[in-house]
């Protein structure tokens, strides 16, 4: 084995973003995890192998416990048969504690990619592929699921050499089963990226607006507002897994938002008022990041044009550093009299005072119109993300329910339950 460590960059190492349309629920991924992130990856090149790449990644979704080693772990398909396939579940067991659930988030004729679910060791994505000159090689992005899983990885370190071993041993595997031989050694290379500690400057860091100053000279403010339709619900208050509960779930983790434009960080076990978030700006190659506050959290029932209407939503405030001043808010809206529901963002800015010359110029230049095309994309994925959701429901609840009855039938009391509060859900 050839192994190396080095410290790795929080964009370069990012995990890949999961497909529009897949299912998300119990997913893990990275920003759900503890501790750093490890961008890591197993590679081999192989040798006068009898397979091409395409049939080993064939055979591999044929029976991908083939190439587990025994010892270490196995692969228990959740439900269904023929080769792996997107949306597919397993369950990776370990000795010990280390049982994990992972879905397939996609198969191709040269790769396949898994995502961790709820109750895994870890939280992340990892990535099986066969290229050129049959390369060999297995990527992961993860972090630990929790505190004592980050604990038994990066202190005791136990977890993280059995982890290398396993995959290893599945390496060898996968070279024996090609009829070909290994050149050269194994490789493993991890990336180790440590948490953004720009988060913890925010805690002291003040608005860079008066907001006494706001309410009383709203002249000097640019205001915007959108309105966004989603699909309607019925008449009433809102329906459980409806448009504006799936609108508020997107909206408390920041979903809405392109990350191709926008990518937020943030401490997922803060509360959501008074969270502090790093917001990574992307604009023609270059990263701006810049702070915000979650200053109100809001839910009523009240009336606006003389209709009744459920609104909840949050505003966040700029910080010192950001290259605009000001308060946005986010809103889902349901009226009850129609069961009409909308999503709303509505902005108070204008250019910061105190940034560099450069973004200064930048801002003039390009500042507003890049604004409002943030504004109009993150209306037009909030009702992607949301129609998406709706059409996959039912299809989800119907596959969830045959992998019950598999769980049931297999002892696995705990998954059978997790899924039940799925179907509930």
């Amino acid at each position: 084995m050839c192994r190396t460590e080095t410290a790795g960059e929080a964009d370069a190492d990012a995990p890949p973003l999961l497909p529009a349309g897949f299912d998300t629920s119990d997913v893990q991924t990275a920003s759900d995890g503890y501790g750093p992130l490890y961008h890591r990856r197993y590679g081999v090149t192989i040798e006068g192998a009898e397979l091409s790449p395409a049939e080993l990644i064939e055979a591999l979704r044929a029976d991908l416990d083939a190439f587990a080693p025994s010892e270490f772990a196995s692969f228990q398909r959740v439900d269904g048969g023929g080769p792996l396939s997107t949306g597919d579940e397993y369950v990776v067991r370990m000795p010990g504690p280390w049982d994990g659930p992972v879905r397939v988030v996609e198969a191709g004729e040269d790769s396949f990619r898994l995502a961790t679910l709820d109750g895994h060791l870890e939280a992340g994505q990892i990535v099986f592929s066969a290229g050129d000159d049959l390369e060999f090689t297995i990527e992961s992005w993860a972090r630990s699921a929790d505190r004592l899983s980050d604990l038994l990885y990066t202190r005791v370190r136990m977890a993280k050499e059995i982890q290398l071993h396993m995959w290893v041993s599945f390496l060898e595997r996968v070279v024996k089963h090609s009829g070909g031989r290994r050149k050269g050694c194994i490789s493993i290379e991890t990336r180790r990226v440590e948490g953004d500690r720009r988060l913890e400057r925010l805690r002291d860091t003040p608005l860079n607006f008066d907001r006494a100053e706001m309410r009383e000279h709203p002249d000097r403010w640019q205001h915007d507002e959108r309105v966004q339709p989603l699909p309607a619900e019925p008449p009433g208050a809102p329906v459980p897994g409806g448009s504006w509960a799936l609108a508020r779930r997107l909206m408390q983790g920041y979903e809405f938002a392109d990350p191709s434009i926008v990518r937020a960080d943030y401490d997922p076990e803060q509360p959501l008022e008074g969270r502090d978030m790093v917001l990574a700006v992307r604009f023609r190659g270059l990263v701006f990041r810049m702070g915000c506050r979650v200053t109100e959290v809001y839910e009523r029932t009240g009336s606006e044009a003389g209709r009744d209407v459920c609104v909840w939503g949050w505003s966040y405030g700029t910080l010192r550093g950001h290259f605009e001043s000001g308060e946005m808010s986010w809103e889902v809206l349901k009226w009850l009299d129609t069961g009409e529901v909308a999503f709303r963002l509505r902005s108070r800015s204008r250019r910061a005072r105190d940034p560099s010359s450069i973004v200064r110029v930048g801002f003039r230049l390009f500042g507003r119109r890049e604004q409002l095309h943030f504004y109009d994309s993150t209306c037009e994925r909030m009702r992607r993300l949301v129609e998406e959701a709706l059409r996959h429901d039912a299809e989800a609840v119907r596959r969830t329910s045959r992998e019950m009855t598999t769980y049931r039938r297999g002892g696995h009391e705990a998954a059978h339950d997790r899924l039940a509060r799925n179907v509930e859900r």
